[in-house]
């Protein structure tokens, strides 16, 4: 059986990724779909013309990775696409956020990310597709959003070294880099502090950073960057000292 799974797949890029991917991959047979919210992932599968499996697990409980690595090893499926979407940002200082969501990011951005990407590949084959949802945030240190931007360094970071770990067994791994996404992320994330007026200005139709994605993953992209702003503020951030970029997003 051929499946792709989808973390996150209850809101947002992490939902639009398991509709794309049931309505443009002929080849899977059922998607296994991960978030907190049942009810969501019901109303989801009403949705996708392709069989979905339920798992309503908070994967930043260690008990729900192992019901998940339970289900993998009763099924033994051949997980085609690894969809990392799960994830979450909180606006504000060091200090003036939580120490809960302050250490949240981290375990759900980076640990659960690299906890289902460890599970999965032993049941991935050659030609296999992997996914993982970073950030343009991670081109640059983000002030009043430092833990989140640091988070989704590490994810661009990991998944670039494991893209050219896994070449010899032809799987490629793509680090999904947008701007601000129309979604219900930042719903959350100004619940602490609120986002600069210019990232408002430059939001990006999810249906639209998720089509990109899918067909950069497809040519084997390592990095998928989407529109043209975002595109400028990647090269822009290699080529500028970062102190200098600071300055001028501290003035915007």
């Amino acid at each position: 059986m051929k499946i792709a799974l989808v973390t996150g797949a209850s809101s947002g890029l992490g939902k639009e990724t398991a509709i794309q991917i049931a309505d443009r991959f002929s080849g899977i047979d059922e998607i296994w779909a991960i978030a907190r919210r049942k009810d969501r992932l019901v109303e989801l599968r009403q949705q996708l013309p392709v069989p979905l499996r339920i798992f309503a697990l908070d994967l930043t409980d260690q008990a729900a990775l192992a019901e998940l690595e339970s289900a993998l090893m009763e099924e033994t499926p051949d997980v085609k696409v690894l969809v990392n979407a799960a994830g979450y940002g909180k606006i504000g200082a060091v200090g003036d956020v939580s120490l809960v969501d302050e250490m949240g990011m981290v375990q759900l951005n980076c640990t659960v990310l690299c906890g289902v990407t460890h599970l999965a590949l032993p049941y991935m084959s050659p030609n296999s597709r992997i996914i993982q949802f970073a950030s343009s945030a991670a081109f640059l240190p983000q002030p009043k959003f430092s833990i989140y931007a640091a988070t989704k360094s590490f994810v661009l970071s990991y998944s670039r070294a494991l893209n050219r770990e896994l070449r010899g067994r032809d799987i490629s791994v793509t680090a999904v880099c947008p701007g601000p996404v129309k979604t219900e992320f930042f719903d959350l994330a100004e619940t602490t502090g609120k986002m600069a007026p210019y990232k408002k200005l430059t939001m990006a139709d999810p249906k639209k950073v998720v089509k990109l994605a899918l067909r950069d993953s497809m040519m084997g992209k390592e990095i998928s960057v989407y529109g043209p702003l975002m595109k400028a503020f990647f090269l822009l951030s290699k080529m500028l000292p970062h102190d200098l970029l600071l300055s001028i997003m501290e003035r915007m």
